[in-house]
């Protein structure tokens, strides 16, 4: 049987699918975000005219708010190579090859799949070619270097070890397999810790913290962030240990965008994660891509989140993306000012930013559950001169409408 909802838990979830925020949708409405989450909670029921302006803000009909069925569209479900999940639960074995450790080679297949996984527009595809192979290599690596007299070689093949487990936590993560992904953030602080690479136990930390925000625990993530940052105290004082303990604090940063508390979370930005950006530079120290750039995409998914897309497009305009590495990153940035303005129904433009994002990165948006989320509305709302280009790109990444 479906579930039954009431009004209120009715608009959270269509609030929440649409991406939007509490006090996007408050402010839009004229009511207070208490007063909303109060609806949101079941204990205010909405009058008419509050609730026609939540349908109109959220893209929906009155009657679908006051249904009580659970009807909303199943999205796509992400999928993992099966071939990715074989090999890091154990059941795919090494093809060819002896049982000899070559540890340059391997640092260099894993920095070539982590440069095609923060490049390649196609990167799901590509990683699931080379991953499955290179984890059954790592591992076997990491058996054959405990030999004694390999000490170094050992502690060369943990760093590579955990390297690519940071890589799989993404990647597993993004098919949808929280399980695994926790599980090799798990590894990957293991192996760091075996390296006895601070660097690498911070990464590890900051991976861990995205597994939790991703998880809906804020709290936890803020915690491990810090647990993070104290690990640093035993690492040189140099730019990777700088820009380590920025990546750390915007995890903080996001934890408390999570809670709602918007105005502390842009003082922590300001406070801790931009000096430490500005001492540092552009970098991407553990695949954090930590830097001006990435504090000021931060900056904009507060703005956004808290609902002040005016001043969150000005912080876009003041970002340059095309130097940044992470193909993940410059995503990131353009679905949120795809988001700025769905929050303020300027259609055409969020058509404009997911046609562009389908050229970037055609496996991200068609993953991405706030992209096809927009994609479904404009198709039910956009202007009849749009909607044949709404309705195609639905099609091309799956959005049943």
């Amino acid at each position: 049987m479906a579930p039954k909802l009431t009004v209120g838990r009715r608009v959270r979830e269509v609030r929440e699918r649409s991406g939007r925020t509490q006090a996007a949708i408050a402010g839009l409405c004229a009511i207070t975000v208490d007063y909303l989450s109060q609806i949101e909670r079941g204990l205010k029921v909405p009058s008419v005219d509050v609730l026609w302006a939540i349908s109109r803000e959220l893209g929906v009909p009155v009657a679908h708010l006051l249904e009580q069925e659970d009807v909303r569209p199943s999205p796509a479900e992400p999928e993992i190579a099966p071939a990715v999940a074989a090999a890091l639960l154990g059941y795919q074995t090494a093809v060819g090859g002896d049982a000899s450790v070559d540890a340059v080679r391997l640092r260099e297949r894993v920095e070539s799949a982590w440069a095609s996984w923060q490049s390649e527009p196609a990167r799901f595809t590509a990683a699931a070619e080379v991953l499955p192979q290179l984890i059954v290599d790592v591992e076997q690596a990491l058996r054959a270097s405990r030999a004694p007299g390999e000490a170094a070689v050992h502690r060369d093949v943990l760093r590579c070890a955990a390297d690519l487990y940071g890589l799989l936590r993404s990647y597993c993560r993004r098919a949808g397999r929280a399980d695994l992904s926790l599980m090799v953030a798990d590894r990957a602080l293991r192996a760091a810790e075996d390296a006895e690479d601070p660097i690498r136990i911070a990464t590890a930390h900051w991976n861990l913290g995205h597994i939790l925000l991703g998880d809906d625990q804020p709290e936890a993530a803020t915690e491990v962030a810090r647990q993070g940052v104290a690990r640093l105290s035993s690492a040189p004082t140099d730019r990777a240990s700088v820009a380590m303990k920025g990546a750390l604090e915007l995890v903080t940063v996001v934890a408390l965008g999570r809670q709602q508390r918007h105005h502390q979370a842009r003082e922590h930005l300001l406070s801790f994660a931009e000096p430490l950006a500005d001492q540092a530079g552009e970098t991407n120290t553990g695949r954090t891509v930590f830097g001006p750039t990435n504090v000021g995409l931060h900056l904009l998914s507060i703005e956004m989140e808290a609902g002040e897309t005016s001043e969150a497009l000005r912080v876009a305009d003041q970002l340059v993306m095309d130097h940044v590495p992470s193909l993940e990153r410059r995503f990131t940035f353009d679905l949120d000012v795809a988001r700025c303005h769905f929050q303020r129904r300027e259609d055409a433009a969020v058509l404009l930013r997911l046609i562009d994002l389908e050229a970037e990165a055609p496996e991200d948006l068609a993953r991405s559950p706030a992209a096809r989320e927009m994609t479904r509305d404009l198709v039910r709302r956009v202007r009849p001169t749009l909607r044949r280009q709404a309705i195609g790109l639905a099609d091309r990444i799956g959005v049943v409408c």
